[in-house]
């Protein structure tokens, strides 16, 4: 996928015109840190790519500078898509590469880090499921209290129960 960015190669006499493209920009600051994505999108017409429906192929760039230390940080990320040569395309892609990453701070980062779930092992793929089930009832039982940070409405939790426990060990 590289090979549909790189400046065709000139030789004397000959020579072949770098593709086409379509881009978009976005430009995001928050959480410390400022965010630039650059999207180029290539329509793959002649199907050198030779994978079922794939009609275009991406590079997304993302450059992150943290606001208090002034590091940046560059990556390059190529993918393809069976969306076809609209004019918005390369923003809708810039778009839903943004809200992948929405989807994967908001839930997995969750269940993965803050419940532990990759940590666990377990053989049994009735067990693993089981834990996920249970994960997301907590994750979904924490926003339906109104929790925005999962870790705390689970400091709340436990104290509230130790807080219980103390008050039946007192009362026996």
């Amino acid at each position: 996928m590289q090979q549909f960015f790189q400046p065709p190669r000139k030789a004397k006499g000959w020579h072949i015109p770098a593709l086409e493209y379509h881009e978009a920009t976005s430009l995001d600051k928050g959480h410390g840190r400022i965010e630039q994505r650059r999207i180029r999108v290539i329509y793959d017409e002649t199907e050198f790519l030779n994978w079922p429906n794939a009609k275009l192929v991406f590079r997304l760039e993302r450059k992150v500078t943290h606001i208090a230390t002034g590091l940046t940080s560059l990556e390059t990320a190529y993918g393809i898509s069976s969306l076809g040569p609209e004019p918005t395309v390369a923003q809708q892609l810039l778009a839903l590469a943004r809200a992948h990453w929405c989807i994967e701070n908001g839930l997995h980062y969750r269940r993965d880090v803050t419940l532990n779930e990759d940590a666990t092992k377990m053989k049994s793929a009735t067990q693993a499921e089981a834990v996920a089930v249970l994960n997301n009832f907590i994750v979904g039982l924490a926003q339906k209290l109104g929790f925005a940070n999962l870790a705390y409405a689970l400091r709340h939790f436990n104290a509230q129960l130790n807080a219980r426990l103390a008050q039946l060990a007192l009362s026996s």
